[in-house]
Formats: C-alpha cells, structure tokens, sequence
C-alpha cells in the first residue's frame, strides 16, 4: 500500500514524503481527536514554518492535524524527521467558553457560535430541545460530550478527519475478517478506571440524597467512592448526573479486537465481525506501519456505551 505523509504551512507544501520509515496513527470512540506519530526521511531543510500534518494511505486521507511536535536530525547522512500530530478536533477540550446556562441550544450553536475552528466540520444537528450549563474551566468539547448525552443518550466522536458526530452514520461500511485473513486476535479487559459508588449533594451542599452503586464495578471487587457537587449540567434530571458518570468510567473495559494485514477504509461505528462472533460497531483503529508494510488493529467495546 502507498503512504505518504504531507507537511504544510499555512500557504504551501514543504514536504511530500513517501519514504516513512515507521507510523502509528490511532483513533479512539473515546478520543475528541485522531493522532499519529511518524519517522520518515525528508528532503526539506528547514520545518519551522510546517502547521498541518497529513497522512494518505492509497490516496485516502486518514488523519489531519496540527505539528504539535517535529524534530529534524542526520542520520546516516540522511535527514530524519520525527512527527507529533492531533487532529484539529483537539482544539475543541483546549478552548475554554463563559459559564453559565444555555437554553436551547443545538450542536450546531454549539460548534459554530463560539469559534472558528479551522478543518472542524460536524453532524448536522439543530434539535434545540435541551440545554447545557456551562461550568467553570469547561471546554467546548465538554458542552458536546453533555448535549450528546441529553440528546442522544451518546458519546461524541470523530469520524473521518475532524467531523465531529454525535450520532453513528445512518448506513455505515461493513466489513468482515474470518481468522484465514487475520494476524492476530484477542480481548482486553482494563479496569483502572472503574467506579463503584457516586455521591453528589444537593443544592444546599448536603450529601445522601443522590447516589449510585456501579454494579459492574462492584462485580469486579472495587470499591472506589467518588462525591462530587451538585451537578447544573443536570440540573433538571439529577440522576443522570451520577449515571452518565458510571458509564464513562466503564468507557473501554472490555475490547475485543483483530489485526489484519494493510487497510481496508474502517471508521468508528462502521460495523465489523469477526472470530464468527456477532457485528459490532467499531470503537477503536490502530494503524501502524513499517517499512511499507501496514496492519490494522479493529477493536469493538462492551461497556457503559456500546453493548
């Protein structure tokens, strides 16, 4: 398969570079944004202008983001770059909005009234049937993950390059891998994150009225309290502050996952089978190459949002 990696500034290609020695691009349901890191020999002798990364598997572009870091060195008497790349969408937990309550309000307001986020594209969504309360320090994307929640009873995600979804896609890619086509597959079960009991106050700041014991996580043995303030996000249904809480702790508990040779176009909640068990929503890609040869890691989740 032919990779390249493409670097621009604000107004021109310095770089467009097939010889990638190594790469490893990942995105995640849970991840407001796609990442890569890369080594490839480069040609151009000065990177201080470079702004966007881009990487193009078989002329698909894969992932699009901003040189959060890049190192040029000699090696061998050959030039070597080292890439550090988010997608755009990590602007969105990096800008802080005015608190305060927002009745009414859209995906649409929310992504396109606050600020110009530049490759940021999103669902269209102008359901104007709930509200967000910002708090303070809360980001753009944390007013996304709350209206996904009211609106969708979802998590947000990133589908694509930098389009953010707070519903999967109406007709979704479907893909299937008996083991004669896998490397390798497997499960994961990653507990660290799980809560057992959740305690918030009142509005007067008095504890016992809201509370919620995470059977899962109390069926593993844990046992971790967590007690938090009233939550205004939830203002008028303070029960789902505790839930929604539970269920993004279980976020990725348990994977199950393959590999496979090259790369066949997935994205997340596209719909995948394989080892003969049932189709599931696709929750977690990583692609590495090296030396021209790519894989594809598919995981699919069991946990508070996808079943």
């Amino acid at each position: 398969m032919k990779t390249r990696i493409i670097l621009n500034s604000a107004s021109q290609t310095i770089a467009d570079e097939t010889g990638i020695v190594s790469f490893s691009f990942r995105k995640d349901a849970y991840s407001p944004y796609t990442s890569l890191s890369a080594s490839l020999f480069c040609d151009a002798q000065d990177l201080s202008a470079v702004s966007e990364v881009k990487l193009y598997i078989d002329e698909k572009l894969v992932h699009h983001g901003m040189a959060d870091n890049i190192t040029h060195s000699i090696s061998d008497d050959k030039l070597c770059v080292g890439i550090s790349s988010r997608g755009f969408t990590s602007q969105l937990i990096q800008n802080q909005t005015e608190p305060g309550l927002r009745p009414n309000i859209s995906i649409n307001d929310v992504l396109d009234g606050s600020y110009t986020f530049p490759h940021v594209t999103h669902e269209n969504n102008s359901d104007t049937s709930s509200y967000i309360f910002v708090k303070n320090h809360s980001t753009v994307w944390d007013g996304i993950v709350n209206l996904a929640y009211k609106l969708e009873d979802s998590y947000p995600f990133i589908a694509g390059t930098n389009h953010v979804r707070i519903t999967p896609f109406s007709a979704p890619k479907r893909f299937s891998y008996p083991d004669s086509k896998l490397i390798e597959r497997g499960e994961r079960l990653a507990t660290k994150r799980l809560i057992s009991h959740f305690h918030m106050s009142d509005l007067d700041g008095s504890y016992g009225e809201f509370e919620y014991a995470d059977p899962y996580a109390i069926s593993k043995g844990i046992v971790r309290h967590c007690f938090f303030e009233f939550d205004k996000q939830f203002i008028y249904s303070p029960e789902d502050a505790l839930v929604c809480r539970a269920r993004f702790a279980r976020r990725g508990t348990y994977c199950r996952f393959c590999v496979y040779p090259g790369y066949n176009g997935e994205d997340l909640t596209d719909l995948v089978t394989f080892a003969g068990a049932a189709e599931k929503r696709i929750c977690s890609i990583r692609i590495t190459g090296e030396h021209g040869r790519i894989s594809t890691e598919l995981g699919v989740y069991t946990d508070g949002f996808y079943s």
